[in-house]
């Protein structure tokens, strides 16, 4: 086995149960006992962003009981219960999560069970529980840096799965169905505690992004200071839960407020929240006595954004072949989609703002 390396290579721990997570065996009627170090264990993993679910061959009911008498069941997502193979309860778990095999740590007891996985699942790393702990002890699983997404990352994953179950069942428009989410767009400066995210955002956002351009933490940090620029984070949350840091501005400011770089996360493709953080910021812009410029880099993938730019009112005043060039018209106060309740931290943004707006 290639151990974990500490760079966060380990996105998902996948247990065992029986003489595994807890001593004993189910099946057997053994009293089952989880010792404290597994317990600590599993808070620890989840407070560091690791996802964490069961592969177990056990009955679901009983064993989801015996998990809820623990008080362990909420930290696990989509338990595989049963008595397929545990390759095909990881090959399950890998499509739910939409996680690559290589990320993920599989521990069971059984050096039976971590062969079959092994061999079906090369990519998957196979443990003991004994292994686990010496890995985690030894600072070869735990991320350096935990962000705040980041320690809230099963929350995100339980929110998006009723979030999908009600979209599933939902009939009528699609901007009913925008409604019925009860979306809030929160916009912000960004603060000391963002920067790791926001340099994770323009690292990892390609579709959603309108230059293309990367900021380490160090070059945020930077802006952030600098009075001649404002960085520009955006979280969104609705009545399922919260879908975190999603969004990120960097804007030079001046007589002109130009977005050099404006992105989504591709978590909230489909939900139409990008025409109301340009709102957010133009609206800005105007209330502080500017304009609003906006650059668009192409790329193969970002040709949305383009579009989005100009869905919100900008024109484009000038192209060349790697820069498109666009300006809000003085006139035009951009309007912010009724699905959305837009929250600014900015009390200038109070300016001709909509019902739907709220300033803090």
């Amino acid at each position: 086995m290639t151990p974990a390396t500490a760079e966060n290579t380990v996105k998902c721990v996948v247990w065992d149960l029986d003489d595994t997570l807890w001593d004993g065996t189910l099946l057997e009627g053994d009293e089952l006992h989880v010792p404290d170090a597994n317990r600590t264990l599993v808070r620890v993993l989840d407070e560091h962003g690791i996802l964490q679910s069961v592969a177990s061959r056990n009955e679901p009911g009983p064993t989801e009981d015996r998990l809820r008498d623990f008080g362990l069941d909420t930290y696990f997502l989509h338990p595989q219960l049963g008595w397929s193979a545990k390759s095909a309860s990881l090959r399950t778990l890998l499509d739910l999560l939409n996680i690559s095999a290589d990320s993920v740590l599989f521990v069971d007891d059984s050096e039976f069970e971590r062969a079959e996985v092994a061999r079906e699942l090369p990519e998957v790393r196979c443990v003991t529980r004994e292994k686990l702990h010496e890995l985690v002890a030894g600072g070869r699983v735990l991320p350096r840096q935990v962000t705040a997404d980041a320690a809230r990352r099963r929350e995100m994953y339980q929110a998006e799965d009723r979030r999908r179950g009600h979209e599933e069942t939902f009939q009528g428009p699609a901007e009913e169905f925008l409604s019925s989410l009860g979306m809030t767009l929160r916009v912000r400066n960004a603060t000391e505690g963002d920067l790791d995210r926001a340099a994770e955002l323009t690292r990892r956002t390609h579709q959603l992004n309108t230059t293309g351009i990367t900021f380490d933490r160090d070059e945020l940090a930077e802006l952030v200071r600098d009075p001649g620029h404002r960085v520009i984070v955006a979280e969104l949350d609705d009545r399922f839960g919260t879908y975190g840091t999603i969004g990120l501005a960097v804007l030079s400011t001046g007589p002109e407020w130009t977005i050099r770089l404006l992105l989504m996360s591709c978590r909230v493709m489909g939900r139409n929240v990008g025409t109301a953080l340009i709102a957010a910021l133009a609206r800005t812009a105007a209330a502080h006595g500017a304009r609003t410029v906006a650059h668009f880099r192409p790329t193969d993938r970002n040709r949305q954004m383009l579009v989005t730019y100009r869905f919100a009112g900008f024109a484009v005043v000038s192209r060349s072949e790697d820069r498109v060039v666009l300006t809000m018209p003085e006139d035009r106060i951009p309007a912010v989609p009724g699905y959305v309740r837009l929250v600014t931290d900015d009390t200038a943004t109070v300016l001709s703002r909509p019902t739907q707006e709220v300033t803090r």
